[in-house]
């Protein structure tokens, strides 16, 4: 096991300034070159203190920020078409991608990752779908599908 020191929250590892143990393998094929985590060294512990302190800073204000963006966002109401059979299933889905590409049309960017869709929509009707903007911050947004 290796000891690394989070750079950035890692879902199902561990918040950002977290000291981790995982596997040799994970950290140098992964967390390091995407540059998600640092070696625990002690130099290394020092500097994620200080960039934990400056983290700490910038992430309330960017909650704030994503706070207004989570209403804007709450008040769109996206329509997306497609092709279905006869029971109201698609014959194709409807992406993460898909909802950024309709909230784009909107005026409004959002990353396709920060969309939390646990599998693609295959049938038609309304659904809810969360939007991650900070850490603490969740939008909701009302997806409508609807037959082509």
């Amino acid at each position: 096991m290796m000891e690394v020191i989070l750079r950035d929250d890692v879902r199902s590892l561990g918040k950002a300034g977290d000291l981790v143990r995982v596997k040799p393998g994970f950290a140098r094929n992964y967390l390091l070159p995407q540059g998600l985590a640092y070696e625990a060294t002690e130099g290394n512990k020092k500097r994620i203190a200080a960039e934990s302190r400056a983290r700490d800073a910038r992430l309330s204000t960017e909650k704030s920020a994503a706070e207004a963006f989570a209403e804007k966002l709450g008040a769109l109401s996206l329509t997306l078409g497609g092709k279905a059979g006869e029971e109201g299933r698609l014959f194709g889905s409807i992406t993460a991608q898909d909802i950024a590409d309709a909230i784009e049309a909107q005026g409004h960017t959002v990353d396709r990752r920060r969309i939390e869709l646990d599998q693609p929509i295959k049938s038609l009707g309304e659904h809810t779908v969360s939007v991650r903007l900070h850490p603490e911050v969740q939008a909701s947004v009302r997806v409508t599908v609807v037959p082509e």
